[in-house]
């Protein structure tokens, strides 16, 4: 029997729940259980949970047929637990390092007390923490063992089902279990504390509660709020059936009163047109339980004293004198806000009275760059799904004549650019529209992104200075507001996503639209793209595609590119393409000039540029991910990886070896690059492998028609995310299969169709020839 069971609720908490996880199987201490419940959750919970009890034989998966809510979903899990003690968390909360041992050695000293308390700290999706106020209180307790008419006070603990662990003896001797709907926590927490006769604390701040930007169970209005009276009706029917408790009974309706007029202050709970109706039901209750001889807390004096009467307009009237002063001062902000912006504003304004087109759709990637990536897969499948919507490009004005020339554009901020976009019923983009874009009624903003992430993204990029350079979070989520729909490449994007960009979309999890010609491409298509970059026939073209550095200005090459190049031999053409923020690299034109290396950084296809490489070498970049999906070579060049796990943060161990972590050969020098290749291991079994676990992870949506997904479901009210796709290593790209004379005896299997033979393609022109492999 382990000593603790930990019994995980999870739904909708893809993004947090595998940290969630390993917090506690993490845990100094061993001798535990994890019960974790997938309460029926749309997202990939689920997944992660029987994909960790795989790993660790702790944990015990518990998939609910129908999703019942969080309190039924404890209780399934109570139903699951073997261990002493119970501990609850919520699927988004983790446990801080030694939590674990430092309850153990209490539980021992206190000789197992019903309950046991702990601190917590609060965590904010702003990357901000906040102490309990409870720390005080904890720590007045020493080793004491008490009950709650002993100690009164501690009903003041921050009623939650997380912060406390139960001996489960008493907890299903007494037959505890959560209530359905939410406030469920402040019911079950003043239960078993009233009834426990055994209680102790200790001011370990274990906890770490997070406070979702977006998510939570009580964070969004309705009438779910209002079942906080039916839980606080059946906390002091239970005093009823227990007059011993009367001595508590003025404190716990003190508690009740004010969990009522907490929720009625906040938007989030209860919405402006419900609160009359709320305040009524609050006044009710208040009038129904009040105790003999109750006195209002100091300072809330008026707020008691007007449920007391009923009366919702003198509520009001108290309510809007105390915010009459900050009040105003925000209206002197707007006021000059509105003032410096006026004009531009005004014209945006007036557009935006004009009824929305429904056939109407506006595009942008890359700040303007062109007609590129996952808007441009979507707008040309649009035209081809839904021809009666009309697209429009926003561009910068340096890049019109780069545009094709049968595509609307305008230019972004001209007069034009706010008329179009004021319409639009569709807005698309990689990236972000720019601030001042307001998100209009009946409109629908898709985010596509441009790439699945490696190193950090979004809210994460707080806790790395270089990475966040610039950038104004505060921005960041008033953009990410007015996205109703995200596209996901994969679950772990989704996990991603969901946490780092907070908002109430939702995610499509559909491929990426710019790699389905990486799936559909013909033989011809993969001429043409080598052609078009000026690989000869019968070469070997390998892509080097290096990622931009916070902590570095400019390109500049982690290789050496001219060695590299000669190293590779003439049988083989390198392209190189640096970063699009980079300016062009006089350095890398030079070695172009002297036809070393094709500088294809200004190609505008970076699909075509994965058609023509038979392999492809690079650092961090995303790039991987989408060149998994052809099935060819990758070689990953790190030599910096220490420094750029440390500046930018990733979300794995790109270089572990572990499959569906490495694509492919791992190189951290120079030296060790050119041995990948002279020695085969760039294409060999092992490598084979590695890239098959990778694409299986990273690639499983990409069949070749996610863009038709997202047209069919956004444009035309189809939906097709639900129909199952065939297995990812069934799906063979047409380009792959190539036939190629060039192909080498006993490596055919994993070869590109470009591909020769190592020896051949990548001579060794060094005096240290690296032994043979077997």
């Amino acid at each position: 029997m382990p000593r603790f069971s930990i019994v995980i609720a999870a739904y909708r908490v893809q993004g947090f729940l595998q940290a969630c996880l390993d917090s506690v199987l993490t845990q100094s201490f061993r001798d535990l259980e994890v019960v974790a419940v997938d309460d029926r959750s749309p997202d990939h919970c689920g997944d992660i949970i029987d994909a960790c009890a795989a790993r660790d034989s702790r944990v015990v998966p518990v998939h609910q047929p129908v999703n019942s809510g969080p309190g039924q979903a404890r209780n399934t899990g109570v139903e699951h637990a073997t261990g002493d003690y119970l501990l609850f968390l919520d699927g988004d909360d983790t446990l801080a390092p030694g939590t674990l041992e430092g309850l153990a050695e209490r539980l021992d000293l206190n000789e197992d007390p019903d309950i046991l308390y702990f601190n917590h700290v609060r965590t904010y999706w702003s990357g901000r923490s906040a102490p309990s106020v409870f720390g005080e209180l904890l720590n007045s307790a020493g080793t004491d063992v008490f009950s709650v008419l002993e100690r009164p006070e501690f009903l003041r603990i921050f009623a939650m089902s997380s912060n406390r662990v139960y001996r489960r003896a008493f907890y299903t001797g007494h037959g505890f279990a959560f209530s359905e709907g939410i406030y469920e926590d402040a019911l079950l927490s003043y239960l078993t504390m009233l009834t426990a006769r055994r209680i102790a604390c200790v001011d370990l701040v274990g906890l770490e509660y997070r406070q979702r930007r977006v998510g939570a169970s009580t964070g969004s209005p309705g009438e779910k709020h209002f079942v906080i009276f039916d839980q606080y009706a059946r906390l002091f029917a239970f005093l009823d059936e227990h007059p011993h408790l009367n001595p508590v009974r003025c404190l716990l309706f003190e508690r009740a009163v004010s969990h009522f007029l907490f929720c009625l202050d906040r938007r989030s709970r209860v919405a402006t047109a419900d609160r009359p109706r709320f305040f009524r039901r609050a006044s009710a209750w208040y009038r129904t339980h009040l105790p003999d001889g109750f006195t209002p807390p100091a300072g809330a004096e008026w707020r008691f004293a007007a449920l007391a009467r009923g009366s919702f307009a003198r509520y009001r009237e108290h309510e809007m004198a105390t915010r009459a002063v900050s009040g105003a001062r925000k209206a002197k902000r707007i006021a000059r806000a509105a003032l410096a912006v006026r004009g531009k504003r005004a014209l945006y304004r007036a557009h935006r009275q004009r009824p929305v087109d429904p056939n109407l759709a506006v595009y942008s990637a890359y700040w303007g760059r062109g007609v590129l990536c996952n808007p441009a897969a979507i707008y040309y499948k649009a035209r081809e799904l839904a021809p009666h919507i009309r697209g429009v490009w926003v561009v910068k004005k340096s890049e019109i004549e780069s545009l094709p020339e049968d595509v609307d554009y305008v230019v972004t901020g001209t007069r034009d650019f706010y008329r179009t976009v004021a319409r639009a019923a569709y807005l698309i983009n990689n990236v972000n529209f720019p601030n001042d874009v307001v998100k209009r009624p009946g409109t629908v903003h898709l985010q596509t992104f441009h790439g699945t992430p490696l190193k950090c993204m979004g809210l994460d990029q707080q806790h790395y200075p270089a990475a966040a350079a610039g950038m104004s979070f505060g921005n960041l989520l008033n953009r990410i507001d007015r996205w109703d729909v995200a596209l996901s490449s994969n679950p772990h994007s989704s996990e991603v996503w969901e946490r780092v960009y907070p908002a109430s979309y939702r995610l499509l999890e559909c491929g990426y639209p710019r790699n389905d010609v990486l799936v559909s491409a013909s033989a011809d298509d993969v001429r043409r793209a080598r052609a078009g970059v000026g690989v000869p026939e019968g070469h070997t073209a390998v892509l080097y595609t290096p990622t931009i550095r916070d902590y570095q200005k400019g390109f500049v090459p982690r290789l050496d590119l001219e060695r590299v190049s000669r190293a590779l031999g003439p049988g083989t053409t390198l392209l190189v393409r640096a970063h699009y923020s980079y300016r062009p690299s006089a350095a890398l034109r030079e070695l172009d000039e002297a036809g070393l290396v094709r500088d294809v950084s200004r190609h505008p296809s970076v699909e075509e540029l994965c058609l023509a490489a038979d392999a492809l070498i690079t650092d961090y970049s995303s790039i991987m991910f989408d060149y998994a999906v052809l099935d060819r070579p990758i070689v990953i060049y790190a030599d910096d990886w220490d420094i750029y796990r440390a500046a930018r943060g990733v979300y794995f161990d790109l270089l572990s070896g572990r499959p569906g972590e490495t694509p492919g050969a791992v190189a951290r020098t120079l030296d060790e690059l050119i041995a990948v290749f002279r020695e085969g291991r760039w294409c060999d079994a092992e490598a084979a492998a590695l890239r098959a676990a990778f694409r299986a992870r990273f690639c499983p949506y990409d069949d070749g028609h996610a863009a038709e997904r997202v047209v069919r479901t956004l444009m035309l009210g189809e939906d097709l995310t639900a129909q199952p796709l065939p297995p990812v290593a069934q799906r063979r790209p047409e380009s792959r299969t190539v036939p190629s004379r060039h192909l080498a005896p006993g490596h055919g299997g994993g070869l590109p169709p470009h591909a020769v033979e190592p020896s051949r393609a990548f001579p060794d022109r060094s005096s240290d020839r690296a032994p043979d492999r077997d």
